[in-house]
C-alpha cells in the first residue's frame, strides 16, 4: 500500500547565536577581501547580510550618481536592476538618510506610498509576499552616502526583524561601505584597461580591414566557453579582457600584406605568422594579469591541438587553455564575417569544420562546450554585429593566418 504524501511547510529557522555570528562575519570578511571583481563583492555582501539577521532575501543597492539612480545585480535570483534615485523604500532611506524599519509592508501606513512604488509592485509582478522589510542606508569614507542594505522577509519563527538585527545589518553595512569603496576604485581602473585593450585590439583589426566587433565578440565568445569549461568567474573575467589583444602583433605587418585580396605568397604567409610573436613580445614585459595573459592569448591562439599550429608547435595541452579557447572563438568569427580576401561562410559550412577538426585544431573538450553553448555563442553574434549594420551571414575558403 502507498503511503499519502504530505506536503509540509520548512520548519522555521531560528537566529545565531553570537558564535554562529562570528563565523558567517569571518567567513564572508575572508571571501570579499579576496574577490576582485565588483559584482562577486556585491553577491558576497548580500550573502552575508541574508546570513546574519536570517532573511529571506537581501540586496546591496549602489548609488550611481551620474546617473541619479540605485543600481543592484544582487537582488536574488534577479538580473541587474536599475531605479530612481528617489523611488520605492530604498530611495526613500538613501535620500532621507534614514534607516527603515517595517513589520509587514501591507499594514504599514508610515511607508505606504513608497512601498506601492517599490516592494508592492514587485509582489504584483512576480508573486512574491512582501512582508517585513529593513533598509540601511551605507556610507564612503568620506561619509558620504554610496548606496543601501535592503532586507526582505526574516525567516524565523516571528517573521519580524529585531533591534538586533537592525544592528547587526548595520554592522555589515558598515562594513560595506568601507570594502565596497576600494572595490569601486579597482572596477574604474580594471574598466579603463579593458577600455584601453579594447581600443588597441580595434587598432589592430582595421588595418587588417575587420571591425571592432571582431574583437568584442571574441572576448564575448571566450568568456562563455571558459565558464562553460569549468573555470571560474575571474578567470573567464580574465580572459574575456585579454582576448581582444590577441591579433595585436598585425600593427607590425605592412598593409599590402593585411589587405592583400589574393592569396599570398610563402614569404608573405610567414610574415604574417610573424604576428603571434610580435604580440607576445610586445606584452610579454608588463606584470599586469590582464596583459600577461593576453601575452599568452597572442602567442598561443594559432597553435593547434595536433602540433601542426604555429608558432612553436605546441601540442594537445603544451597550449595554455587561454589560447585553445581563443582559437575556435577566433575562427568562429573569422570565418562567420566577410574579410577582403574571402566572403562570410555559413553557419552550417562552419559547424562541420569543427566537427571534423575536433581533436585536430581544436581541443576537443572546447569544441563539445562550443556546441553546448551554440544557443549563447550565436546571440552574441547577433548582438555584436559588424559596423555596416549587417549581421555576419554565416560562406568560400578562409585564409589561414
Amino acid at each position: 500500500m502507498e503511503h499519502e504524501r504530505f506536503d509540509l511547510e520548512p520548519l522555521p529557522r531560528r537566529d545565531l547565536d553570537p558564535q554562529e555570528l562570528l563565523r558567517v562575519i569571518f567567513d564572508y570578511a575572508a571571501k570579499i577581501a579576496s574577490a576582485r571583481i565588483l559584482e562577486h563583492v556585491l553577491l558576497l555582501m548580500a550573502d552575508m547580510g541574508r546570513d546574519m539577521i536570517v532573511s529571506d532575501r537581501c540586496t546591496v543597492w549602489l548609488l550611481d550618481v551620474n546617473k541619479n539612480e540605485l543600481w543592484s545585480k544582487v537582488a536574488h535570483g534577479l538580473d541587474e536592476i536599475r531605479i530612481p534615485k528617489t523611488a520605492g523604500l530604498v530611495g526613500y532611506a538613501v535620500t532621507h538618510d534614514k534607516a527603515v524599519f517595517i513589520d509587514d509592508a501591507y499594514t504599514n501606513e508610515e511607508y505606504q506610498p513608497y512601498l506601492l512604488n517599490g516592494a508592492l509592485l514587485t509582489d504584483q509582478q512576480t508573486g512574491y509576499r512582501t512582508k517585513a522589510l529593513m533598509v540601511i542606508p551605507f556610507r564612503n569614507n568620506q561619509g558620504e552616502i554610496i548606496g543601501a542594505y535592503q532586507a526582505i522577509n526574516k525567516m524565523t519563527a516571528t517573521e519580524q526583524f529585531s533591534a538586533k538585527d537592525m544592528e547587526y545589518l548595520t554592522l555589515a553595512a558598515s562594513y560595506a561601505g568601507k570594502s565596497l569603496e576600494s572595490a569601486l576604485l579597482t572596477n574604474e581602473i580594471e574598466e579603463t584597461q579593458k577600455e584601453i585593450i579594447f581600443t588597441i585590439g580595434e587598432i589592430g583589426e582595421c588595418r587588417s580591414k575587420e571591425t571592432g566587433n571582431h574583437v568584442k565578440r571574441v572576448a564575448e565568445y571566450s568568456y562563455v566557453l571558459a565558464l562553460g569549461l569549468g573555470l571560474s568567474h575571474e578567470e573567464a573575467a580574465l580572459l574575456k579582457m585579454a582576448s581582444p589583444m590577441h591579433d595585436i602583433g598585425k600593427m607590425a605587418i605592412p598593409d599590402a600584406i593585411l589587405m592583400k585580396p589574393g592569396k599570398l605568397t610563402e614569404e608573405e604567409f610567414n610574415r604574417i605568422q610573424n604576428h603571434t610573436v610580435i604580440g607576445y613580445h610586445l606584452l610579454k614585459a608588463s606584470k599586469r594579469p590582464i596583459l600577461q595573459s593576453a601575452a599568452t592569448v597572442a602567442y598561443e591562439h594559432h597553435e593547434k591541438w595536433n602540433g601542426t599550429g604555429y608558432p612553436r608547435g605546441l601540442r594537445g595541452e603544451e597550449i595554455h587553455i587561454f589560447g585553445r579557447i581563443t582559437a575556435i572563438a577566433d575562427v568562429f568569427d573569422a570565418l562567420g564575417s566577410e574579410r577582403v580576401y574571402k566572403k562570410a561562410w555559413e553557419l552550417d559550412r562552419i559547424l562541420e569544420l569543427f566537427k571534423a577538426e575536433r581533436g585536430e585544431h581544436f581541443d576537443p573538450a572546447v569544441v563539445d562546450v562550443f556546441f553546448h553553448k551554440l544557443p549563447d555563442i550565436l546571440q552574441i553574434r547577433d548582438t555584436y554585429v559588424d559596423t555596416h549594420g549587417e549581421k555576419p551571414s554565416l560562406k568560400t575558403k578562409k585564409r589561414r593566418h
